[in-house]
């Protein structure tokens, strides 16, 4: 191998070592620094899991502890004190909602308000309401569907009378919240399974529609990606939406009398003449 090649590696396996040892010392210094937040109360106080709090636990002291989160890393709505979690009086304890981590922020959306029980009601975001529509392998999408994903409800029916009739599918809810599955609401499900029934978390006004849409033909779900809150485009599908579709031709009665055919051009009709 040439020399030149040789050095060539050389001062590249250098270069890379050197960039390693910047990177490492970078990261050490940030650490060191927030280390040094927490210990001399530098930053914002945060309660946070002190050891893995289950799904249904109430809250106590020694579940819990404080720390200093950098000036703005602090989550919103966190609370600052343990006392603000807890109480001695057991008609006000509160109740964790999921599943929290050791260092985990407790914030308002994972615990119970105080006094509050373990139920659906508690899950749901004020002013909203909780409906539940029966599914099955096809409409639920196959069992991926869990606690806490996003869907937008469809509706497909069919619209009109005889020939005329047309087959549509439309929108009737969006970047809907499930908050349970059959008698499950636990967040922490990952194994796909096909149920009867699945609760949503919607407006009244989503509620009445519905409540309505099963009457009216088949509500089926269409999972959203975890990060994905965009409007639909297009709301109603028809079949005239792909591009093969025309309206059956209009059949008018046979004439009972005399008729005349007439011929103009290229163009020929036949009329029907009065019986006066």
């Amino acid at each position: 191998m040439p020399l030149r090649t040789i050095a060539t590696f050389a001062i590249a396996i250098v270069l890379g070592l050197f960039a390693v040892v910047l990177i490492n010392s970078y990261i050490g210094s940030a650490k060191k620094v927030q280390q040094v937040q927490v210990q001399t109360g530098v930053g914002s106080p945060v309660v946070v899991a002190a050891s893995p709090i289950a799904r249904g636990v109430v809250l106590q002291p020694q579940l819990l502890k404080v720390v200093n989160f950098p000036a703005g890393s602090v989550p919103s709505g966190a609370f600052t004190a343990v006392s603000q979690l807890t109480s001695a009086d057991k008609t006000q304890q509160r109740i964790s909602l999921r599943d929290l981590s050791p260092d985990e922020a407790v914030l308002p959306t994972r615990v119970t308000g105080p006094g509050g029980k373990l139920n659906l009601a508690t899950e749901l975001d004020p002013g909203t309401q909780a409906v539940t529509l029966r599914t099955s392998d096809i409409q639920g999408v196959a069992g991926f569907v869990f606690p806490n994903d996003r869907v937008d409800l469809l509706l497909s029916r069919s619209v009109g009378q005889g020939e005329k009739t047309v087959g549509l599918t439309q929108v009737i809810a969006e970047n809907v919240r499930v908050i349970a599955i059959d008698q499950s609401d636990d967040q922490e499900q990952s194994k796909p399974n096909v149920v009867k029934a699945i609760t949503f978390q919607v407006t009244p006004e989503q509620a009445q529609s519905l409540t309505l849409a099963q009457t009216l033909g088949t509500v089926s779900l269409s999972l959203r990606h975890v990060q994905d809150a965009a409007p639909v485009n297009r709301l109603v599908t028809t079949a005239a939406s792909f591009g093969f579709f025309s309206a059956p031709a209009e059949h008018r009665a046979r004439p009972t009398g005399p008729t005349v055919r007439v011929t103009r051009g290229a163009d020929t009709s036949v009329v029907e003449l009065s019986s006066r």
